[in-house]
């Protein structure tokens, strides 16, 4: 609550000075591991009159944190308020400001900025664009899961036209395989997946130290790229689909070599940013890249399904996808070691799960004759042991505590499997088969022996009683019948089964009974029961008496 408190009084500090500054836009919360889209700050930032209606270019970038991503952003200000390709890199004793940024090893940003002003450009066709800067916190940091970087990673892709990928040094195969990861759970979070559902990649291989094999710049990155993202023929499967999931990904992809800056930019505390402290070869890149991503006739609009959109329009992609990644739709990323722990418990659990089975169809299976359920029951405790016995025995990863809980899955499978392999012999049992006609049977002949007794004694409402639930019994009993013969209705006959089995368990005479009279005295009042006394006819003999 303070951060948004004090970002809000950010905005304010901002309106009242009238000084662009970087903006917060999604806030991160480092205890929940969750993500806030800030709506009335990007409301500011993409309703302003003068740009609302126009297309929207946005460029992002993204990659591991301390690569000095803020940095190069600071640069890309300095582009766009000069809008000069000759002398926007400024000043020797200039100092970088804008992005906030520092040196050491501890990350600087987090969530995701936006610049508060939002640049017009005009195209070399006359149209104008909204051109947005966005910076991103840094990947794979101390205080982030796999899930916060895949997150803000996808998130950034999912709403930028222009995604630079700031890499250290050069392509290695997990920077392929992070990028994967990242940009399915953007693609997983799209309502509807088109053939490519992002536009332009940009690798930024920073510090490039091998000039030799290939040059410095947009050509030499180029040629570095399409080897270093060749599929061959020799290739393992695995290399293969990281190589074809990113083409298929993105409409284009590109990489420039950037030279490391200098020593003094690496190791003083104190750098500021001053072109002075740079060395010269990168400066003479740096030169070469911004205009490569910023010069107006190198803009990427924002696309969503090939259509244009503007920036009202991105106030409502944010929404929408932050609204996405705020629920429980989508499957939480995991790091590798816990991907692959899962794999190897899940498979452990089959493997023990398919034991246990093929044993217990030794025991009572298809072609098995009948068992008694204790035997049965002793059967299934000890090939139930055995099954856990072969579960632990298995080599696992992920520690005994991320063991047990796939252990506690496997045994409550197994128990699962006994109830079915139980019902499965009850039904071999022929007798078992014929508890509900013979239940039923019973009842009509027990409620007519009562019907018969307490009609001939006179007790004629609990004989129209049994001749009711006599004639009950006896429709159950056509109906279960043609239930079984014809397969329709097959939830009438699981509920006659189970009035029949509980019947069945009620089959001493005094609990049967007991029930009937139950029954018999909610709906008879007693004293209906109970005959009344017959007048006496008067004899002569008593009228003589009297007399």
């Amino acid at each position: 609550m303070r951060r948004e408190e004090e970002e809000e009084d950010d905005l304010l500090e901002e309106e009242e000075v009238g000084v662009a500054r970087p903006v917060q836009i999604v806030v991160a919360d480092e205890e929940e591991h969750s993500f806030s889209l800030q709506e009335e700050a990007l409301e500011r930032l993409l309703l302003q009159e003068e740009v609302q209606d126009l297309n929207v270019v946005v460029v992002s970038v993204a990659g591991a944190f301390r690569k000095g991503k803020s940095f190069l952003l600071d640069f890309m200000l300095r582009f766009m308020y000069k809008q000069s390709p000759g002398s926007w890199v400024g000043g020797e004793e200039e100092p970088l400001i804008g992005f906030t940024w520092r040196g050491g090893c501890e990350r600087e940003t987090t969530g995701i900025l936006a610049w508060s002003e939002v640049f017009v450009v005009e195209k070399p066709d006359g149209c104008k664009v909204a051109v947005l800067l966005i910076d991103t916190q840094g990947a794979f940091d101390s205080q982030s899961t796999i899930k916060d970087c895949a997150t803000l990673f996808a998130l950034s892709t999912m709403t930028s036209s222009v995604q630079v990928y700031n890499l250290s040094q050069n392509v290695q195969e997990d920077d392929l395989q992070h990028l994967q990861l990242f940009t399915e759970y953007g693609r997983l979070a799209m309502e509807e997946v088109y053939e490519k559902p992002f536009q332009t990649l940009m690798f930024l291989i920073r510090d490039w130290s091998y000039p030799y094999e290939h040059p410095y710049g947009l050509e030499g990155g180029q040629s570095f790229l399409e080897k270093r993202l060749q599929v061959k023929q020799n290739q393992h499967e695995e290399l293969q689909n990281v190589r074809k999931h990113i083409h298929s990904c993105f409409s284009n992809i590109g990489c420039f070599l950037l030279p490391h800056p200098g020593l003094k930019v690496a190791t003083n505390p104190h750098f500021d940013g001053r072109l002075r402290d740079i060395d010269e070869e990168f400066k003479k890149e740096l030169v070469n890249l911004v205009p490569t991503l910023l010069s107006p006739e190198n803009l990427v609009e924002k696309e969503i399904g090939g259509v244009k959109i503007t920036c009202r329009d991105l106030l409502h992609y944010f929404k929408a996808y932050m609204k996405i990644y705020q629920g429980e739709e989508l499957p939480h990323p995991k790091s590798m070691l816990q991907a692959t722990a899962e794999a190897n418990n899940l498979a452990a659990v089959a493997g023990a799960k398919d034991a246990y089975n093929k044993s217990m169809e030794q025991v009572c299976g298809g072609d098995k004759p009948y068992i008694s359920p204790a035997e049965l029951e002793r059967r299934h405790v000890d090939l139930r042991q055995a099954s856990v016995r072969h579960f632990r025995s298995v080599k696992k990863m992920g520690g005994e505590d991320f063991c047990r809980r796939y252990q506690e899955q496997l045994e409550a499978e197994l128990d699962e499997a006994y109830a079915n392999f139980s019902k499965h012999n009850d039904g071999k049992n022929i007798f078992y088969a014929a508890r509900t006609p013979a239940t039923l049977f019973a009842v009509m002949f027990i409620m007519y022996v009562v019907s018969l007794v307490t009609g001939f004694v006179g007790i004629n409402s609990v004989a129209t009683l049994c001749n009711l639930v006599m004639g009950v019994a006896l429709t159950a009993l056509c109906i279960w019948a043609y239930v079984k013969y014809s397969g329709e209705f097959r939830e009438v006959g699981g509920v006659i089964d189970q009035v029949a089995e509980t019947l069945w368990e009620q089959r001493t005479p005094r609990k049967v009974f007991s029930k009937l009279f139950e029954v018999a005295r909610s709906r008879v009042p007693l004293g209906s029961l109970i005959p009344a006394p017959r007048p006496r006819l008067a004899s002569n003999n008593n009228v003589k008496k009297k007399n």
